[in-house]
């Protein structure tokens, strides 16, 4: 079965939930350790250096972006609606951005990595 923009473009996203490598989608792209995101100096499967275009603080920032958005307004919400204390509603949304960002930034890096290695190949190529 040939295959679509869609299906190539599911399976870009699965790698970089996986946080694998955007072209062999087998190796694991990051250095071990808790939360780390230091990127591999180059994959260990197929040699594609991943270090040396690592996409920087892009994806945090709009991790930030997204997060500020969403979860202000939702605080104020719940503080309207129900009236806890501050430091009740201040706990529960700090520890929910701080849960959401330790869980996603891994994710949203290795798919920004993802889309620079299929929409500008360029970069990729040995210099």
């Amino acid at each position: 079965m040939p295959s679509s923009p869609t299906n190539a473009q599911s399976g870009l996203l699965a790698a970089a939930l996986a946080c694998r490598c955007p072209r062999c989608r087998k190796a694991y792209i990051y250095k071990p350790g808790f939360l780390s995101l230091d990127l591999v100096e180059r994959c260990p499967e197929c040699g594609l250096e991943l270090a040396r275009n690592d996409n920087g603080d892009g994806p945090a920032v709009f991790l930030i972006f997204v997060l500020g958005f969403s979860l202000v307004p939702m605080a104020f919400v719940v503080d309207m609606l129900f009236s806890p204390p501050i430091w009740l509603t201040g706990s529960i949304f700090s520890t929910l951005a701080l849960a959401i960002t330790f869980g996603a930034l891994r994710p949203l890096k290795a798919y920004v990595l993802a889309l620079q290695y299929k929409h500008r190949p360029e970069i990729w190529e040995k210099t």
